[in-house]
């Protein structure tokens, strides 16, 4: 794939990314937990047939070719999922999202560290860009009392990061096997919670419908588009082109649902667009030799 062509699918990808949040807003009474296991059914099963598509392969072979970049994949989507929900039960979609913004930063320095891969000056004022932009839109939600919900945000930043590290690490040019893998053990931790937390799978028909839209398309599709892109992209501006679903998110459950987004928060987001413009103006295609 050509890296003109890797921007422009994880930016697609990004796109259906930011309709989660409004998706789990406009929940009736599902928690976190069964979120999490429900969402995963539509996910896993989008991703798996999606994988025996593209590889024209039964889907038995698709387990058997598991191995161990999938795994490590797995286990750091599976941590981003989970806190990444939990994080928007405990705060605004904004707040969370732009919280999640700091990824670019984690991934710039993370693949210095692994991969020796040092950015560009077009990245790094990318990454400056951006960096400001979240300063700009926290600023006034420092004291706003989200301490459990920056952590778990921080995590899934963490976690997100270190998963476009490793697929680039990988060399692979398929990790999708790592994304239904993600889906399997979020799923699982939301169903041995479900039953042994909270005690209840029980959830309304519209709610599972929500979380199956949610596990298919915002999640499934989205997912699949970054991470079928990503080994073609250096990892830190793979997470500046994602920053795309921090703007976008507030602006849903602003348009849909009138959660308000403060004019900071806007001219923040607005610094992150102009940066994952930077990032999407047409270059040359990515040297993997």
């Amino acid at each position: 794939m050509k890296k003109n062509l890797a921007v422009l699918t994880i930016l697609l990808g990004a796109t259906f990314m930011s309709f989660n949040g409004a998706l789990i807003r406009i929940l009736e009474s599902a928690n976190g937990f069964q979120v999490l296991f429900y969402r995963s059914i539509g996910l896993v099963t989008f991703v798996l047939l999606f994988i025996s598509l593209k590889r024209k392969t039964a889907i038995i072979e698709v387990f058997r070719a598991i191995d161990a970049w999938d795994i490590v994949v797995g286990v750091c989507l599976g941590f981003a999922f989970s806190s990444y929900v939990f994080s928007i039960f405990y705060t605004s979609v904004a707040y969370t999202l732009f919280i999640l913004s700091a990824t670019p930063l984690v991934a710039a320095l993370l693949s210095w560290v692994v991969l020796n891969e040092r950015p560009r000056l077009i990245t790094g004022l990318a990454m400056l860009l951006s960096l400001f932009g979240v300063a700009i839109m926290v600023r006034t939600g420092v004291s706003g009392g989200y301490g459990w919900a920056n952590f778990l945000a921080l995590i899934s930043a963490l976690s997100f990061a270190s998963m476009l590290v490793i697929t680039r690490r990988s060399f692979k040019e398929d990790i999708l096997t790592g994304t239904f893998l993600g889906g399997v053990f979020s799923g699982l931790f939301g169903l041995l919670s479900s039953v042994f937390v909270v005690n209840s799978l029980e959830v309304s028909l519209y709610d599972l419908g929500i979380m199956f839209v949610m596990g298919a398309f915002a999640i499934g599709l989205g997912i699949t588009l970054v991470t079928l892109a990503a080994p073609f992209v250096p990892s830190a501006e793979v997470s500046i082109l994602v920053l795309l679903e921090s703007v976008l998110g507030p602006i849903w459950v602003w348009l849909f649902l009138n959660e308000i987004v403060s004019k900071s928060e806007l001219v923040g987001g607005a610094l992150i667009l102009f940066s994952v413009f930077l990032l999407s103006y047409p270059g040359k295609q990515l040297n993997r030799e």
